[in-house]
């Protein structure tokens, strides 16, 4: 008899309940979380039970030790579970058992379980992406305590030798000074911890073919490349690059009804972190020559900021040729 494990994850204490194959309920526990504890309650299924945990904060652990003890174990997509929240009675039991439920009867909206190498390097790659828009803010309140001055900047590149130049001669009172030297501290403090990472991610990258050739394409540079690889992961799990683009969230939402459809804006499902890297690769060269003229083509139609979002989804489509081929032949009949 196999036995259907679901657990409602939480900070500090969880609740596991355990179905049959009739989906009668065998037992349930709430538990202190920890690995010896969550190794305990689940063993209590026997051997090789099937076990389900949303995708919520902090499930590294307890996939890791539940893949560890011999259970099969699934991640539920938090907005696939979303639809089922709707219920008179909320609870810890009530969530634990629809999880169950739904992975017995094969309704469970899964998630991709990114082995431990994988989970590592999206760690770097989002951790530099957090600092860089911190960074951004900073900056932005640089701008902010010039203007409180009236000192308005005529430098195209405010952040390079010439703008640091500038900003060490710019004369401001005493409080909006002390503010500009902290900030000026401050970015250079974000500034050589990104570098550090962006060297961290390199290397652990330098090898992967895949890393290596979609660097040819136009727009995208290591910071990019590194995304890509580290949030898209195995690319073997994607059936198409239509797939992939679906999951990254650039592609249209589809409404139908009878003889009526609706194609909406792009859904911004999955990865934002991608579509943010294919939206950055593409808004200086407007992806190269496969994508260049499609882009102004559409620009002239639509207006830029569709025309980009187009852009950035034809070149995730050769992003994933890229990584599953480790080519991408229409650079090469170009050259």
């Amino acid at each position: 008899m196999t036995a259907y494990v679901g657990i409602d994850l939480h900070r500090r204490r969880s609740v596991a309940v355990c179905l049959d194959e009739a989906g009668d309920r065998l037992w349930w526990r709430r538990f202190e979380n920890s690995p010896q504890m969550l190794a305990e309650v689940v063993s209590q299924a026997g051997a090789d039970p099937e076990v389900v945990i949303e995708a919520t904060w902090g499930w590294y652990w307890a996939a890791d030790v539940l893949a560890d003890m011999g259970a099969r174990v699934h991640l539920a997509h938090p907005l696939g579970i979303k639809g089922f929240e709707n219920r008179r009675v909320k609870n810890d039991l009530k969530d634990a058992t629809l999880l169950a439920d739904l992975l017995r009867m094969g309704r469970l909206p899964e998630s991709w379980i990114a082995p431990g190498s994988v989970r590592e390097l999206r760690e770097l790659v989002r951790y530099r992406h957090k600092l860089s828009e911190l960074r951004t803010g900073l900056k932005a309140q640089v701008h902010s305590v010039l203007g409180k001055e009236g000192v308005i900047p005529q430098l195209r590149e405010m952040w390079g030798t010439a703008g640091s130049n500038y900003l060490d001669e710019v004369q401001l009172a005493e409080a909006y000074e002390i503010r500009m030297g902290s900030l000026r501290d401050l970015i250079g403090i974000f500034d050589t911890e990104i570098k550090a990472l962006d060297a961290r991610v390199h290397v652990r990258l330098r090898d992967d073919i895949g890393y290596r050739v979609i660097q040819h394409l136009n727009g995208v540079a290591r910071v990019h490349a590194g995304v890509f690889v580290a949030e898209i992961g195995d690319i073997g799990r994607f059936h198409s690059a239509k797939h992939l683009c679906s999951w990254a969230g650039l592609t249209p939402r589809i409404r139908e009804s009878d003889a009526k459809t609706f194609h909406g804006g792009i859904t911004k499902q999955g990865s934002s972190l991608v579509r943010w890297s294919a939206v950055e690769a593409v808004s200086r060269y407007h992806g190269g020559a496969p994508i260049r003229d499609s882009f102004h083509r559409i620009a002239q139609r639509r207006g830029n900021n569709i025309a980009k979002v187009a852009a950035a989804r034809k070149l995730l489509v050769l992003v994933y040729y890229g990584l599953r081929d480790h080519e991408i032949r229409c650079l090469e009949e170009a050259a």
